[in-house]
């Protein structure tokens, strides 16, 4: 399999995740600037489920190689999965992966292996006599563009960077199971904790409702967290409001958190610094409330309301009661 190679993630039920339909349309897209072959490949712990995530990628993809490896259930999946796809891999001139956790470490086994160069957390990608990456730096201040000195490699691309289009025709999949594995030590899961969170997670809602330094407190996110039930959303918070505690970090969106993409985005006493601004600033429609109106997010949310969110808040939140009623 030359060209460009997808590796594939499964979200926890055994679907495909939605960052691989993002970085398979972006594959399908270079390819055809390039006049290249795009591909991908799905490894899961079952024949099912690698079918089922690799039929879903092959409505982005022209061709999908679904390998099943019955380790993965009762072993760390990077490990696993990158020797699972490391032919292919080998194959391809270019690998493209999700920037999640799995993602960056499949990305980094890879590269140590293949000897191969990783540029990480695109927030896009474009074709010129190969792939040119784009990445953000110093906190969104710098965007620098860069390709591959010896033109083959790694990109791992952020979420929400790219809209997840299928392609004209579906794709073909091939089915088999992982060739035996390199002699590497297994790192086998003696546990597993499942964290509690909102209904769906902050990277896929349609509508997030963000808190900040402005809440003063974790009873501060109370408002927060009615208004985004309210409107049917997720809650989310600037790194301020993760850093005194208030919040989870796994709802942090920013520089160092999730970047998001939802129709509407509410932000609740967020000054809107650079940092935070990278993580959200693709969102269809920003709200701002905030009592400073010279506060950095003014200068590019659709809607700033200046005044006290304490008052704003609560005088919201019994609107959408009222037109809910």
């Amino acid at each position: 399999m030359a060209g460009i190679l997808v590796i594939g993630e499964t979200a926890p039920d055994g679907s495909l995740a939605r960052i691989s339909a993002e970085v398979a349309t972006l594959a399908r897209t270079l390819a055809e600037q390039g006049g290249t072959k795009a591909g991908g490949i799905v490894v899961a712990a079952d024949t099912a489920g690698a079918a089922g995530a690799a039929e879903e990628l092959a409505r982005y993809l022209p061709r999908v190689r679904a390998l099943d490896d019955a380790v993965l259930a009762d072993h760390a999946a990077p490990q696993r999965v990158a020797v699972a796809v490391l032919d292919a891999a080998r194959e391809a001139d270019h690998v493209l992966i999700g920037a999640s956790p799995d993602g960056r470490d499949v990305a980094g086994i890879l590269s140590a292996v293949l000897g191969r160069g990783v540029l990480v957390n695109a927030v896009g990608v474009d074709w010129q006599d190969g792939p040119i990456v784009e990445m953000s730096a110093f906190g969104g201040k710098l965007i620098t563009r860069s390709r591959f000195a010896n033109g083959a490699g790694i990109v791992t691309v952020r979420p929400n960077v790219v809209t997840a289009e299928p392609a004209p025709e579906p794709g073909t999949v091939e089915r088999a199971t992982a060739a035996e594995a390199a002699k590497l030590p297994l790192v086998r899961v003696v546990d597993r904790v499942a964290e509690a969170s909102a209904a769906a997670p902050i990277e896929e809602a349609t509508v997030i409702v963000a808190g900040g330094r402005g809440m003063g407190s974790p009873d501060g996110f109370r408002i927060v967290e009615e208004i985004a039930e309210a409107l049917g959303g997720a809650v989310g918070a600037s790194r301020a409001a993760v850093d005194s505690g208030w919040i989870p970090y796994s709802q942090q969106i920013g520089q160092t958190g999730k970047i998001v993409k939802p129709r509407l985005y509410l932000a609740l006493g967020i000054s809107g610094a650079i940092q935070h601004k990278v993580g959200m600033q693709t969102a269809e429609t920003i709200v701002a409330v905030n009592r400073d109106p010279d506060a950095p997010i003014a200068e590019f949310a659709d809607v700033v309301v200046v005044g006290d969110l304490f008052t704003i808040g609560p005088a919201l939140l019994a609107e959408l009661r009222r037109r809910a009623g």
